[in-house]
């Protein structure tokens, strides 16, 4: 009779450190895999509010005439904005030859667009400047 060799493999030692390192990583990956979609969701948010504030700012005033002060609202269940708008004070602003300074018809948007409930409270701030009609009075 032949004598058995030992024989090659594993021993229960090495297969139990290699599941250990095996679930360390994939719990690694997990946690990785849920920071990307908790990323992910949040990049949509913003990318929804910037584009209702685009909507917004487009849509402001123009069937009617640009005027000073705030306002605020709703865009659906989830996202609400508010709106203040100011007349534009340009740094170094000299009038014309006729007295009325170029940027005197320039009006301010800031939009500041909110979502996520109370506490938690999500915004984006949005700007723009927008041409007031020159035949409109100037009192506010």
């Amino acid at each position: 009779m032949t004598r058995m060799g030992r024989q090659g493999g594993f021993s229960l030692l090495e297969v139990i450190a290699a599941i250990a390192v095996l679930a360390i990583a994939f719990s690694a990956l997990m946690q990785v895999a849920g920071s990307s979609m908790s990323l992910t969701a949040r990049a949509n948010e913003r990318t929804q509010a910037a584009l209702r504030a685009r909507s917004l700012l487009d849509g402001a005033f123009v069937m009617e005439p640009v005027r000073e002060g705030s306002s605020e609202g709703r865009i659906d269940d989830v996202y609400r904005w508010r709106m203040n708008v100011s007349r534009y004070q340009s740094p170094g602003d000299r009038p014309a030859a006729d007295g009325v300074s170029p940027a005197a018809l320039l009006y301010r948007l800031d939009l500041d667009v909110m979502w996520g409930p109370e506490g938690s409270e999500r915004h984006a701030r949005f700007a723009t400047l927008r041409m007031g009609n020159p035949n409109q009075d100037a009192s506010p």
